[in-house]
C-alpha cells in the first residue's frame, strides 16, 4: 500500500504511523511549574540528538503542562521508565489538571536534582538533568494548522544507578527500560547483541 499522509487517507481501521517507528524510547519527563508544583509525563516522541555535549528532545502535539512548565522555568529532567514502573508511567499519563502533583498522585518521590532547580522520579534508575537550549515549533509546507513543539535540552547532569552497572556499563538485561510501539502496545528491552563497526582497507 502507499497513502501520502498530507491528503489521503491510510484506508485502515487504525492509523499505522506511530506503528512504524518503533521502538520508541520513552522520556518521563518532570519538570515543576512557576507555582512550584511537580509534573510528571511520559513522551515516546523522545530521544538523544547529540553525544557532544549530550542534549536530549521530546515533543508533544499540544499545550501540555510539561513544555509550558520547561519553556517558563528552563529546566526538565528525563527519567527512564523501567517495567518495574510501567504501571506508575502509565497512571501519570492521565490528563491530570496543572495544580495536581502526579508524583504525589501515583505514589513515586519527587527527589532535588543536583545541578537544575527541579525534581527527578528517586525510584528510576537512570535521570537526565537538562536546561532548555531550543524549543521549535512545526510548520508543515501545506500550511496545516500544526500544534506540535519540541523541545531540546543541554544535558547538566546524569544519575545512573549502581544497580544497572555491570562490568562498566550500563546493563540493559538490569534496567529493562520501556518502549512504545504502535497503538496501545509497549516493549521491554532485556535483551541486546554487539555489532562492530567495518574497518575499510585503507590500501
Amino acid at each position: 500500500m502507499f497513502y501520502d499522509p498530507r491528503t489521503e487517507h491510510h484506508g485502515l481501521p487504525h492509523n499505522p504511523w506511530m506503528a512504524l517507528i518503533v521502538p520508541r524510547p520513552i522520556g518521563w519527563i518532570s519538570t515543576v511549574s512557576a507555582e512550584g508544583t511537580p509534573n510528571l509525563a511520559p513522551y515516546s516522541a523522545f530521544n538523544t540528538v547529540a553525544a557532544n555535549p549530550p542534549h536530549v528532545m521530546f515533543s508533544s502535539d499540544s499545550a501540555k503542562d510539561s513544555i509550558t512548565n520547561a519553556e517558563t522555568t528552563g529546566h526538565f529532567c528525563v527519567n527512564i521508565a523501567t517495567w518495574e514502573l510501567r504501571e506508575a508511567m502509565n497512571l501519570s499519563s492521565a490528563p491530570y489538571a496543572p495544580d495536581v502533583d502526579e508524583f504525589a498522585a501515583v505514589g513515586l518521590t519527587a527527589e532535588p536534582c543536583r545541578n537544575i532547580p527541579g525534581v527527578r522520579v528517586a525510584e528510576a534508575p537512570v535521570s537526565i538533568e537538562c536546561r532548555v537550549a531550543q524549543i521549535v515549533g512545526l510548520a508543515p509546507a501545506t500550511g496545516a494548522t500544526c500544534t506540535n513543539r519540541i523541545v531540546f535540552g543541554e544535558v547538566m547532569g546524569i544519575h545512573i544507578d549502581q544497580r544497572v552497572l555491570r562490568d562498566g556499563k550500563v546493563d540493559l538485561a538490569l534496567l529493562q527500560p520501556l518502549a512504545r510501539l504502535g497503538y496501545r502496545d509497549y516493549t521491554v528491552v532485556r535483551e541486546s547483541f554487539e555489532m562492530l563497526r567495518p574497518v575499510l582497507d585503507q590500501n
